[in-house]
C-alpha cells in the first residue's frame, strides 16, 4: 500500500513539475522580458544535453533488436508521413483559410515529427524508449528532406532552403550528441560495473524531467510575448492545434489497436505522433522565411500548447496502463505481469 500511495505521489510530481515550470516560464517571460530572452538562449544547448541524456540512458542492443520490429516502424512511418500530414493539412486549411500565413506555418509544425522531447515523455508514460530511438534517425532524415517539400507546396515555391542546412541539422541534433552519448554509456559501464552503473542509470532516469521541465520554461519564457502579440489569431490556432491533438491521439488509438501494440510500444506511437518538432522547424522557417513573422508565431503557438497537452497525454496512458493491469488481475490473479498488452 505504500509502495501505490509512493508512485501516486511521484506520477502527481512530475506533472505538476512540468505544469509549474510552463506557469513560471510564461511570467517570467512576460514581466521581464529581458529574462526570458536570456532563458530562451538556452533552448538549443538544453534540447542537446536531453537528446544526450536520453541516449546515454539506452543500452543500444537493445535499439539493434529494435529494428527487428519491422511491422511498428512501417506503421510508425505510415502514420507520421501520410496520416499525420493529411490530418494537419485539412486542420490548417479548415481553421486558417482566412490567415494564409498562419496556414503555412502551422501546416510546417503539424507535419514535422519531433526528434527529441517525444523520448522523454515516452519514458515517462513508461514506453518503449528503445524503439523510440530507432524513430528518430527516421523522424529527423524524413522531414529535413521533405522540408523543401512542404515549402514548395505551402509557399507556392517562393522560398529555397539550402541543402546544406539539412546535413548540418543531422550533424548538430543527432550525430554529435550520439557520438558522446555512445562512449559514455559503454565507458562508464565497464569502468563503474554492472552494478553501480545501473544506479547511476536509475539517477539519470530521475533527471530527465527535471531537464523536461528546464526545456518547457525556457521555451515559454521566450515565446510568450509571440502569443500576446497575435492575440487577436491566437483563438483560431489554438483551436487547430486542440483538434489535430485529439485527432492524432485517435489515430494512435486506432492504430494500437489495429496492430495488437503492447502497452509500451502503444504509448511510444501515441507521444510519437503527438510531439512535433517546433524548435528544428522555427530554426529552418526563420532562415528560410525570415520576413514572416505570423508563420514564425504559428509555429510558436503550437510548440507552446504542445507541452501541456503532452503533460495531459502522459496521464492519459498511464491511466490506461493502469486501468488494463487491474482488469488482468482480476483475469489471471496476482501473478499478472506488468508488461501488459492493452488491447
Amino acid at each position: 500500500m505504500l509502495n501505490v500511495l509512493g508512485n501516486a505521489v511521484r506520477k502527481a510530481g512530475i506533472s505538476l513539475l512540468l505544469t509549474a515550470s510552463i506557469v513560471a516560464g510564461a511570467a517570467i517571460g512576460h514581466l521581464w522580458p529581458a529574462t526570458g530572452e536570456l532563458l530562451g538562449s538556452h533552448v538549443n544547448a538544453t534540447l542537446l544535453i536531453l537528446v544526450a541524456l536520453l541516449f546515454f540512458g539506452v543500452r543500444f542492443e537493445a535499439v539493434v533488436r529494435a529494428w527487428g520490429n519491422l511491422r511498428f516502424l512501417a506503421l510508425a512511418a505510415l502514420a507520421t508521413y501520410v496520416f499525420v500530414p493529411a490530418i494537419g493539412y485539412a486542420i490548417a486549411s479548415a481553421v486558417l483559410a482566412a490567415h494564409p500565413m498562419l496556414l503555412v506555418g502551422l501546416s510546417i509544425y503539424f507535419m514535422a515529427p519531433c526528434t527529441d522531447w517525444f523520448l522523454g515523455f515516452t519514458r515517462l508514460a513508461r514506453g518503449n524508449v528503445a524503439l523510440g530511438t530507432a524513430l528518430i534517425p527516421i523522424n529527423m532524415i524524413g522531414q529535413l528532406l521533405l522540408y523543401p517539400a512542404y515549402l514548395r507546396l505551402f509557399a507556392q515555391g517562393s522560398v529555397q532552403i539550402e541543402a546544406g542546412v539539412i546535413g548540418d541539422t543531422l550533424l548538430h541534433w543527432f550525430l554529435v550528441p550520439l557520438a558522446v552519448a555512445v562512449p559514455a554509456h559503454y565507458g562508464l559501464r565497464r569502468l563503474l560495473g554492472g552494478k553501480r552503473f545501473g544506479r547511476l542509470l536509475q539517477r539519470m532516469d530521475r533527471a530527465v524531467p527535471w531537464v523536461i521541465a528546464l526545456l518547457a520554461m525556457e521555451i515559454f519564457a521566450a515565446n510568450v510575448t509571440v502569443i500576446l502579440a497575435h492575440r487577436n489569431a491566437f483563438a483560431w490556432v489554438l483551436l487547430a492545434v486542440f483538434v489535430f491533438f485529439a485527432c492524432t491521439y485517435l489515430l494512435g488509438e486506432a492504430i494500437s489497436r489495429l496492430g495488437r501494440f503492447a502497452y509500451p510500444e502503444h504509448a511510444l506511437l501515441t507521444m510519437s505522433i503527438a510531439a512535433r518538432n517546433a524548435p528544428l522547424m522555427l530554426a529552418l522557417t526563420m532562415a528560410a522565411m525570415p520576413d514572416e513573422p505570423l508563420i514564425h508565431a504559428a509555429l510558436v503557438i503550437g510548440m507552446l500548447v504542445e507541452f501541456p497537452h503532452l503533460t495531459v497525454l502522459r496521464r492519459v496512458l498511464l491511466g490506461q496502463r493502469q486501468r488494463a493491469y487491474r482488469r488482468t488481475l482480476r483475469h489471471s490473479g496476482m501473478g499478472a505481469r506488468n508488461d501488459l498488452t492493452i488491447y
